[in-house]
C-alpha cells in the first residue's frame, strides 16, 4: 500500500502539471489541488512508514536485460527519505499556495498576467527526479523572460549540467567496474578509484547545491518569481545536491577519510566565501540567497563529520535540510511580501515597514532567528548536533570546526538583524508606498512557516535518531 501512495505521489503533479496548461488562466485551483492531495499523502506516508524502510523494484531498462541483474528502478522509503518528503512537498504546497495570490496583476514588483498561469504552475508541479528539477528550475528562473532572467536561466543550467556530466561519470564508472548501480556497491571499488568516484559525487553535489566554486548561479537565479527563489532555496533543487551527499554517506561502505575531509573543508570554505558576500547585498533576495549558500555548507559539513566518524553530526547536518528549509522559505516568503505591496527588495529603499506589514515584520524576525539558530527554534537544534559531533572526534579538528562556524553565526546574525531592523524598525519612507500586510493566502502562508520555525526539528529528529545506526 505504502509503495502504491508513493507511486500516485509521483504521478499526481505531473498530472496537475498537464492540467494546468490545458486550463491555462484557471490553472490555480488545479495546482492548489494536485498539491494538497500529494501533501495529505507525504504525511499518511510518513506517519505509516516512520520507523521502518520499505524497497520495491519496480522494473529495469529494456536495453540492460541481460546485463544488470536486478532490477534497478524502484521506491525506496526509510528515515532519509521520509525527511525530503516531509520537506519537499509541504513546502510545495505552501509555495504553490503563496502563488495563487502572488503572481497577479496586483504585484506591485512584477505584475502578471492570467495568461501566464498554465506556464508557471506546469513547471512548478514538475519538480521531480535530479534532471528534471534543474530543467524545472531553468524555465522558473527565466519566467520573466528578460534579458537578466534569461542569462540567470542559462548560467544555472549550464552550471548544475556541469555537476551532473561528473554523476553520470561516477555512475558510469560504478556500474563498469562492479556491475550495479547501487549506492552500496561504491565499497567494492578499489581505494584509488573508490575516492576519485567520490570526488565526482561531490563536484556534483557542489554544483545542484551552489558551493564553491559553483556558487554564483543562485544569487543570479533570484531573477526568478519569488515563490520559486523559495522553493528553490527551501526545499527542491539545492537541496537535491546534499540528500545525494546524504544518500552517499549512509550507503553501508566505509567512507574514505580523505574525501571526508576535503567535504568539511569545502563547506567550511562555502560558509566564510558566501558571509564576504552578506556586506555588499542590495537586493534582500540575494543576501538570503548567499545565506542559503552558507547553510547548504552546514549541510554538507554534518555529513562530512559524520564520514569522520561522528553519528551525531551526520544527524546534525540530515536535520538541518529540515530546519533550514522551513526558516528559509520563511524569510523569502516574507521578501517576496515586501515585493508585491511595495514594488521593490532594495535594502536601502525600505524602512519602518513594521508599522504597515506587521505580520510580514513578525515572520521574518522569526525566520531570521530561527536560521541564525537562536534557541528554541529550528536551527538551533540542528546546528548543536553538527557542532557536538565535531567535537566528538579526535584530534584538533573538533576544536577548529566550533571555531570558524562560532564566528559565522555570530558575525551572521548580527548582520541580518541590523537588516531586519533597518527594514521594519522606524519611520516608514514615503518613497515607498505600502498600505498593508498582503493579501490571504500569502499571510496564511506565513503563519504556517511560523510555525514550522517551530516544529521542524520535532517532526525531523525522530527520523535522525533512526539514521547511522
Amino acid at each position: 500500500m505504502i509503495t502504491k501512495v508513493a507511486i500516485i505521489m509521483l504521478v499526481l503533479p505531473a498530472a496537475g502539471a498537464l492540467l494546468s496548461v490545458l486550463l491555462g488562466r484557471r490553472a490555480r485551483a488545479a495546482a492548489l489541488v494536485a498539491a494538497a492531495i500529494a501533501t495529505g499523502l507525504a504525511v499518511w506516508v510518513a506517519a505509516s512508514a516512520h520507523g521502518a524502510s520499505y524497497t520495491e523494484m519496480l522494473g529495469s531498462l529494456p536495453w540492460l536485460r541481460g546485463i544488470v541483474a536486478a532490477p534497478i528502478l524502484g521506491i525506496l522509503i526509510d528515515p532519509l527519505a521520509l525527511l525530503m518528503l516531509l520537506v519537499a512537498v509541504p513546502i510545495g504546497l505552501l509555495t504553490v499556495l503563496y502563488s495563487t495570490q502572488y503572481l497577479t496583476d496586483k504585484n506591485r514588483e512584477h505584475p502578471v498576467p492570467s495568461e501566464h498561469y498554465g506556464r508557471y504552475y506546469f513547471w512548478l508541479q514538475f519538480f521531480a527526479f535530479w534532471e528534471l528539477t534543474t530543467l524545472c528550475s531553468w524555465a522558473l528562473i527565466s519566467f520573466h523572460q528578460n534579458e537578466r532572467s534569461l542569462r540567470a536561466g542559462f548560467k544555472a543550467l549550464l552550471m548544475t549540467y556541469t555537476g551532473s556530466a561528473f554523476f553520470l561519470l561516477a555512475i558510469l564508472i560504478i556500474f563498469a567496474r562492479t556491475g550495479s548501480f547501487a549506492f552500496s556497491s561504491l565499497g567494492a571499488l578499489p581505494e584509488g578509484l573508490k575516492l576519485a568516484v567520490m570526488i565526482f559525487l561531490l563536484i556534483a553535489a557542489w554544483a545542484k547545491a551552489a558551493q564553491v566554486p559553483f556558487q554564483t548561479w543562485l544569487p543570479d537565479a533570484m531573477e526568478a518569481p519569488t515563490p520559486i527563489s523559495a522553493y528553490l532555496h527551501a526545499a527542491a533543487m539545492v537541496k537535491a545536491g546534499v540528500y545525494l551527499m546524504a544518500r552517499v554517506m549512509s550507503g553501508g561502505w566505509e567512507i574514505p577519510a580523505k574525501a571526508s575531509l576535503l567535504m568539511a573543508g569545502m563547506a567550511l570554505l562555502t560558509i566564510f566565501v558566501a558571509l564576504s558576500f552578506y556586506f555588499v547585498q542590495d537586493d534582500l533576495k540575494r543576501l538570503l540567497a548567499y545565506s542559503t549558500i552558507a547553510h547548504l555548507g552546514y549541510v554538507l559539513l554534518g555529513i562530512a563529520i559524520g564520514g569522520l566518524g561522528s553519528t551525531l553530526g551526520f544527524q546534525g547536518g540530515v536535520l538541518h535540510i529540515i530546519c533550514h528549509g522551513y526558516s528559509k522559505a520563511t524569510l523569502f516568503f516574507c521578501a517576496g511580501a515586501i515585493a508585491y505591496a511595495t514594488g521593490t527588495r532594495s535594502i536601502s529603499a525600505l524602512h519602518g515597514l513594521g508599522k504597515i506589514m506587521p505580520l510580514t515584520a513578525t515572520a521574518f524576525f522569526v525566520g531570521l532567528l530561527s536560521v541564525t539558530g537562536v534557541p528554541p527554534l529550528a536551527c538551533f537544534w540542528s546546528k548543536f548536533m553538527i557542532l557536538s559531533g565535531a567535537m566528538r572526534l579526535s584530534g584538533p579538528l573538533g576544536p577548529l570546526i566550533l571555531i570558524f562556524v562560532l564566528c559565522e553565526t555570530l558575525v551572521s546574525f548580527g548582520w541580518m538583524l541590523y537588516i531586519a531592523q533597518k527594514i521594519f524598525l522606524g519611520a516608514p519612507l514615503a518613497a515607498v508606498p505600502a498600505e498593508v500586510d498582503p493579501p490571504f493566502a500569502m499571510n496564511a502562508t506565513l503563519v504556517i512557516l511560523m510555525i514550522g520555525c517551530v516544529a521542524a526539528p520535532f517532526v525531523g529528529m525522530p527520523l535522525v535518531q533512526l539514521m547511522g545506526k
